[in-house]
């Protein structure tokens, strides 16, 4: 099922999401909503806070850059191939020289700016069958995954922009929170708030 993308100024995008069990009722239809909705719009990665569920899990399907010229012959067979669940995960360690690579997220719609990050990650995760992992990533998929691991403490890539960058996207953000989007995806939109 697809399921609307919760938009940029909901508080749920804010929480530090929480560890789940092995018992946790339908995982497997929450991870298949998960893939066809990030699909449906397009998307490379989604986390369980952006579809209103602050649990810590996230996708990953870096298969859109199997034929990125700017990957090298290894890198491109490698995210050829790329589609993981990760539960639990904690990035254990960020190495190398930061690089910018320009972001672009689903729950903030047509903003895309550059994000400085470190090339290398390792991270302790479990997969859907709950079997532990502790892995290495480099490059672009390294970059993905530090995206989505970023949702699920609460953090979203423009807090990582300068201060400069966003006070010039502060227009948008203010417009993404209120509904007023040209996208052609389902979205949830933060509710108005009353006044007293």
């Amino acid at each position: 099922m697809i399921l609307p993308i919760v938009a940029y100024g909901d508080p749920v995008l804010r929480k530090e999401c929480k560890a789940i069990t092995e018992d946790y009722p339908n995982l497997d239809a929450l991870l298949e909503n998960m893939f066809e909705t990030m699909y449906a719009a397009h998307g490379i990665g989604l986390a369980a806070p952006q579809i209103g569920v602050p649990v810590r899990i996230f996708i990953v399907d870096a298969t859109p850059f199997e034929d990125d010229e700017d990957l090298s012959e290894e890198e491109q067979k490698f995210v050829s191939t790329f589609k993981k669940v990760f539960i639990n995960a904690t990035i254990i360690e960020e190495s190398g020289d930061e690089w910018a690579f320009n972001e672009g997220c689903l729950s903030i719609p047509d903003v895309r700016e550059d994000v400085f990050r470190q090339p290398d990650i390792v991270i302790e995760y479990q997969d859907e069958n709950f079997k532990k992992h502790t892995e290495k990533f480099s490059g672009i998929v390294a970059r993905i995954i530090q995206h989505e691991y970023d949702h699920i403490e609460g953090i979203l890539f423009t807090d990582k922009l300068s201060p400069l960058k966003k006070r010039l996207i502060k227009s948008k953000l203010t417009n993404i929170s209120k509904g007023k989007t040209n996208i052609d995806y389902r979205m949830r939109y933060p509710k108005a708030k009353k006044k007293r």
